[in-house]
């Protein structure tokens, strides 16, 4: 069954960090049980919201 009021996934954002970042980010989403595109995916909507409710929009 789908999930109502979810967008398809169909982009794809490619961000370049160092090795050591990237290692450790992923370390700690495995220790909390999550992915690092979930978080990454999670980061940009709670960024959209916020910066949104500051412009007015």
């Amino acid at each position: 069954m789908a999930k109502k009021g979810k967008a398809k996934k169909n982009s794809q954002l490619i961000v370049r960090i160092n090795d050591e970042e990237r290692l450790r980010f992923i370390e700690l989403c495995e220790e909390l049980d999550t992915s690092a595109a979930r978080e990454v995916r999670r980061f940009i909507r709670d960024f959209i919201k916020a910066q949104e409710s500051t412009s007015g929009e």
